[in-house]
């Protein structure tokens, strides 16, 4: 992406329990179990084989070094304009993680309507690059263990991967923008990631709305230029388990069945 590289994670604001699940609307629910059983599937194909997601996307670029981006040249589809890599911070991180994904979507693919944030600090790039599809938005950062399963979501300043800044409202509306639609690296791992995002909507949404609360009241006791302050990098996190998330939509389906 575009400015610097993000440096060890920071203390984050943390959501804790966000799994009461029995509100959501019935169409949302059915839409994250479907989301959960192609996170499943993904997992048995690749199983299989003896891999994971983590070892598709590091498959044939050589050793795992600090920063890079894998794959390369990132993943992003010219059809949806998603956008994601994965990559990992030297040294201790916050979370005990072997790497993490950083999704996106580009101008080209939001809502219409979506316009970048004003740059309250004077460094938030309004509408730079903003036509020509240059101003991409992050939407989460999934957080990978060792076995290459997601353990955490997170959200970050804008300073972390050189985004350009968006409300959280919008970003939200975003959300269902999201959909790698490729075979390249790897189909699994496209339809995983694209799963994710769907199976932890409600969550994800929590995380960006945190985000900019967090951010504002930092702005109001006078942080500075607040989305460039490299002592706010993650802002909020969230620990999470695919199974259990799994488990909770399905109690939930069954709850309203009950009703």
């Amino acid at each position: 992406m575009g400015a610097g590289r993000e440096r060890a994670l920071a203390e984050p604001c943390d959501l804790g329990d966000l799994r009461d699940l029995g509100d959501l609307p019935l169409a949302r629910l059915a839409d994250m179990a479907d989301a959960g059983g192609q996170i499943r599937e993904c997992y048995r194909l690749l199983r299989k084989g003896g891999g994971n997601i983590v070892g598709e996307v590091l498959r044939g670029h050589g050793a795992f070094c600090d920063w890079e981006h894998y794959p390369p040249s990132d993943v992003y589809d010219d059809e949806t304009h998603s956008q994601y890599y994965y990559h990992a911070h030297p040294g201790a991180c916050r979370f005990v993680e072997h790497g993490h994904f950083h999704t996106f979507l580009r101008p080209l693919g939001m809502p219409a309507g979506i316009v970048p944030a004003a740059a309250a600090d004077g460094g938030a790039g309004a509408a730079d690059g903003f036509a020509d599809n240059q101003a991409p938005s992050h939407l989460v950062a999934i957080s990978m263990d060792e076995a290459g399963y997601p353990v955490r979501l997170f959200t970050t300043n804008r300073w972390v991967t050189g985004e350009t800044w968006y409300r959280a409202e919008d970003v939200i509306r975003m959300l269902d923008r999201f959909l790698v639609d490729l075979a390249y690296p790897s189909l699994p791992v496209n339809i995983w990631i694209s799963a994710m995002v769907r199976l932890f909507r409600p969550e994800i949404e929590a995380l960006i709305r945190e985000r900019d609360a967090v951010l504002a009241a930092s702005a109001a006791a006078g942080a500075g230029p607040i989305h460039e302050d490299r002592a706010i990098e993650v802002v909020s996190s969230l620990a999470i388990s695919v199974e259990q998330q799994v488990e909770n939509v399905a109690r939930a389906l069954a709850s309203r069945e009950r009703r």
